[in-house]
């Protein structure tokens, strides 16, 4: 699972970066988890403002900091779906 939020370093985006960090220890979850910083990687995902949140390339989220049960969904789902593609 590919995971990145996108954002400068701002609260929000340090705060989201910790939730999704947290989430997924508590679920186990091993994932290539990071944050894009660079102006431009940020734009080829085009978010309407930051922070946002991509998983497996998908943008799930952007311009504020989704709640732990949206984000805790969104994980599940995504590892769900990987599991299922794997079998």
């Amino acid at each position: 699972m590919d995971i990145q939020v996108l954002g400068i370093g701002c609260h929000d985006c340090l705060r989201l970066e910790l939730l999704v960090g947290q989430l997924l220890a508590e679920l186990g979850i091993d994932a290539d988890f990071g944050r894009i910083d660079d102006p431009r990687q940020i734009d080829r995902y085009a978010p309407a403002a930051l922070p946002g949140l991509v998983i497996n390339g998908e943008l799930v989220s952007e311009g504020r900091v989704p709640t732990r049960e949206e984000i805790h969904r969104w994980l599940v789902s995504a590892r769900d779906w990987e599991q299922r593609i794997a079998t």
